[in-house]
């Protein structure tokens, strides 16, 4: 796991005074996608969390990468970034190691601690490596989106979402980012079936939304996050709520 951590970026937003809030938005908007497609092209994903904060998975993607990226970002933007990156069996281990990288160097508001690159890489991968979840809501366009205003459809999603993090994250260490209509990919340490199904059971006891997800194993995040897609397909299809391992048609 990989933290990139905008140096000094609270003060910078209201210095010499407050900034236009749409530029700061349009600002994090384009940073982030560029990160996402930097890391994209080399098989890694990255989720903006609070875009000040964003959180990647980069297994395969070696330290001369990450410094090119930061060294990229600090030629083209107002802004430098700080990259920590750890390895561990649980994505929640390996985060709390890459977030303290950057902590022992100072504040993230310390105008002095800037362009941290500090890490260990995981460069010699395994099939493996890497278990992604992909989960999404069952008809949600039936039951929320053609039936509810968009903003209490928005609730309604964030609720699960809000459920699922916390359950993944108190009971397997599992990572969970949510990623754009009623769908979250979640980064999890090696899990079985019975505790996909066990999450998809909470979140339908806690919050009243059903869930179907697929999962998926490989050498890097795009392995793995692929594979899940396949498998949420599978889930589609069958009208079943779990199935692992999707396998990509040929040619994909």
């Amino acid at each position: 796991m990989t933290l990139v951590q905008i140096d000094n970026y609270g003060p910078w937003t209201v210095t010499p005074e407050p900034r236009r809030e749409m530029d700061l938005q349009t600002l994090q908007s384009r940073l982030f996608a560029d990160i996402a497609e930097f890391l994209g092209h080399r098989d890694g994903y990255a989720f903006f969390t609070r875009f000040d904060n964003m959180i990647a998975v980069t297994n395969g993607i070696d330290g001369e990468a990450h410094a090119t990226l930061q060294e990229s970002i600090g030629n083209r933007y107002p802004v430098t970034v700080s990259l920590g990156t750890a390895v561990d069996e649980r994505p929640v281990d390996a985060l709390e190691a890459a977030n303290r990288r950057l902590q022992v160097e100072g504040s993230a508001q310390d105008a002095h601690r800037t362009e941290v690159l500090d890490g260990e890489y995981l460069t010699e991968a395994t099939p493996s490596d890497v278990q992604i979840a992909h989960f999404d809501v069952v008809n949600a366009t039936g039951k929320y989106t053609d039936r509810l205003n968009e903003f209490d459809t928005f609730i309604t999603i964030e609720r699960a979402y809000a459920s699922l993090m916390r359950y993944l994250r108190e009971a397997h260490g599992a990572l969970s980012f949510f990623v754009g209509g009623d769908n979250v990919i979640a980064v999890c340490p090696d899990l079985r079936e019975t505790a996909f199904a066990d999450v998809v059971e909470h979140v339908e006891g806690d919050v009243d939304v059903e869930l179907q997800v697929g999962v998926g194993q490989g050498a890097s995040a795009h392995e793995a996050g692929f594979a899940a897609k396949h498998a949420l397909e599978d889930c589609r299809h069958d009208g079943t709520a779990v199935e692992l391992f999707g396998v990509p048609a040929a040619g994909d």
